[in-house]
C-alpha cells in the first residue's frame, strides 16, 4: 500500500519543481524529502524523477502518480473537512471556486448569508475560470465550483453535477451607440476574453457569417472596457460582467441568442456534505 505522506512529498515536488522547494513547502528537511522519494520509488518499483541539468523533472511514471496522488490527497483532505462540518457546522471550512464576475456580483451576498447562519464555518474563495475550477473540483480541492457554459460548450464529464443558478445574456459593447445585426460589424476589430468566452465569440460570429478580427485579448473586464472606450475595438460581455463593472463611456446592446448559463457544480450525486449543502443554499438565496 502506498504511503500517503510519501505521496504528499511527490505532489509537492511536482508542484514546486525541486526537492529544496518541496522541503520548504512541507517544512521538512531536504534529506527527509529525498528519503521519502527513495522509499516511494522502492514501493512502486518505478523511477519517478530524473536529473535535468541542475534540477530535476518527473518521469512519465512520476507525472502519472503525482496527478493521481493529488486527486487522492484532495479527497482525503475533503473528507476530513466533511467530518468536521458534520459537528453541527460549528467549525470546519467549505471551499468555493468561481469566475471573476460572479465574485464581483452575487457571491459576496452568498458569503454574508452563509456567515450569518453558520458563523463558525470558514469560507475559502478561489478566483478562477471554469476549466480550472472544474479541475479543482475533480481533484477534491474545492467543494463547489461556480461556472458558466454556453450552449456550444462541450459537456462536462459524468462525475460533475450542475445545479442551475441563472441565465446571463450577452451584450455587444462599443464606444458609440450600436445598431443593426452582428454581421454589420464583420469589418470591425474585436477584443476577446477568456478561452471559453473567446470560443463562444468565434462561434456566434461564425453563425452570423464572418470570422471576427481579434486585435486584443484580455480576461480583465476593466481593461477590456477601457480598450473599447478608447475606440480600439468591439467586444461581447455578459450581464454579470457589466454589473460588476461598467465603464461610463461604453454603449451596450443585448445580443440575441447569446446567453451563458451559470451553475453551481459539485462532484458526485447527493446527498452532499452538510457544509456543501448550506453553501449551495446560500448561493441560491443570493440571486
Amino acid at each position: 500500500m502506498l504511503d500517503v505522506v510519501r505521496l504528499r512529498v511527490l505532489v509537492a515536488i511536482a508542484r514546486k519543481g525541486s526537492l529544496t522547494a518541496a522541503a520548504k513547502e512541507l517544512h521538512y528537511s531536504q534529506p527527509s524529502v529525498s528519503h521519502h522519494l527513495a522509499r516511494l520509488e522502492a514501493e512502486t518499483g518505478a523511477r519517478l524523477v530524473q536529473r535535468a541539468g541542475r534540477g530535476i523533472r518527473l518521469t512519465d511514471a512520476g507525472r502519472l502518480l503525482a496527478e493521481r496522488a493529488a486527486e487522492i490527497i484532495g479527497r482525503l483532505d475533503d473528507t476530513a473537512e466533511e467530518l468536521a462540518a458534520h459537528v453541527g457546522l460549528r467549525s470546519g471550512r467549505v471551499r468555493l471556486a468561481a469566475f471573476p464576475s460572479a465574485l464581483g456580483t452575487f457571491i459576496p451576498k452568498a458569503a454574508t448569508l452563509l456567515g450569518g447562519e453558520h458563523p463558525g464555518l470558514r469560507l475559502h474563495l478561489t478566483e478562477t475560470e471554469p476549466p480550472e475550477a472544474l479541475r479543482l473540483l475533480r481533484a477534491g480541492r474545492v467543494d463547489v465550483a461556480v461556472v458558466f457554459r454556453y450552449d456550444d460548450t462541450a459537456p462536462e464529464d459524468s462525475g460533475i453535477k450542475l445545479i442551475h443558478l441563472l441565465d446571463d445574456p450577452s451584450y455587444l459593447v462599443s464606444s458609440a451607440p450600436t445598431a443593426g445585426e452582428l454581421a454589420d460589424h464583420a469589418e470591425s476589430s474585436w477584443i476577446a476574453g477568456c478561452d471559453r468566452c473567446r470560443s463562444h465569440l468565434l462561434d456566434i460570429c461564425d453563425k452570423a457569417g464572418f470570422e471576427p478580427r481579434i486585435s486584443f485579448t484580455s480576461d480583465d473586464i476593466v481593461a477590456v472596457q477601457a480598450l473599447v472606450a478608447a475606440g480600439l475595438g468591439l467586444t461581447m460581455l455578459p450581464g454579470l460582467a457589466l454589473r460588476a463593472h461598467r465603464h461610463p463611456e461604453v454603449e451596450v446592446a443585448e445580443v440575441p441568442g447569446s446567453t451563458r448559463h451559470v451553475y453551481a457544480a459539485v462532484y458526485g450525486d447527493p446527498p452532499h456534505p452538510p457544509a456543501t449543502e448550506v453553501l449551495l443554499k446560500a448561493l441560491r438565496e443570493s440571486l
